[in-house]
């Protein structure tokens, strides 16, 4: 497929940049997606969630009442669940949520959700730009020229750029990353996907394409 080169003013450059089919022209696998989506919230979960079972609780341990004769629940600990300040039955303990997926499956995941954003053309390239200075108002305008100010942001880049990187930090809408760091969750996240010019070969390489 095929689009137009866009210059941050917004105008066109009259140039055109293919995409290859392989990655923006695939059918979507969208059991890819959410398996791929799902390992990278799961591995983002800390684990360290903790409650205290009776055998951590402090207090007594003498027997709180006698066995027999008093009409209710035989009961041996103030420290049983049942009771208020008591341990809790069967709580949360810290554990590792992350899981493996295969590179094949996560290669799969991100194609097939490029290709439902080029489905709804929320896919633009970007003629290669930078900022001399870091600048949030520079950010905001570019937003606006291309008119996706009310949009969430996509921004990737063939390489780490300390300026754009800053001009973008303070936007709640915007993220910027490298093609090798293009994650399913960014994709699926964003509404709209700006590619700088220079980042599609490294996209192509990334694919082995």
């Amino acid at each position: 497929m095929e689009l137009s080169i866009i210059k941050i003013t917004g105008k066109d450059t009259g140039k055109k940049v293919t995409l290859n089919d392989s990655i923006f022209k695939i059918e979507p696998k969208e059991h890819a997606i959410y398996l791929d989506v799902k390992q990278y919230m799961a591995n983002k979960r800390q684990g360290t969630h903790k409650s205290k079972e009776r055998s951590e609780i402090a207090g007594s341990t003498r027997k709180i009442k006698r066995q027999k004769g008093t009409g209710t629940a035989r009961a041996g600990s103030i420290k049983s669940p049942i009771f208020r300040g008591g341990g809790r039955a069967f709580g949360p303990q810290p554990r590792d949520y992350s899981f493996k997926l295969n590179k094949k499956v996560k290669q799969l995941a991100r194609k097939s959700a490029l290709t439902l954003k080029a489905i709804d053309n929320n896919i633009k390239v970007l003629e290669d730009f930078s900022f001399e200075a870091p600048k949030t108002k520079e950010f905001v305008d570019l937003r606006n020229n291309l008119e996706v100010a009310d949009k969430k942001v996509l921004l990737v880049l063939s390489e780490q750029n300390k300026n754009i990187y800053l001009s973008s930090r303070n936007l709640k809408d915007v993220k910027v990353v490298t093609v090798s760091d293009l994650a399913t969750y960014d994709i699926v996240n964003a509404s709209v996907i700006l590619f700088v010019e220079n980042s599609i070969e490294p996209l192509h390489k990334l694919f082995r394409i």
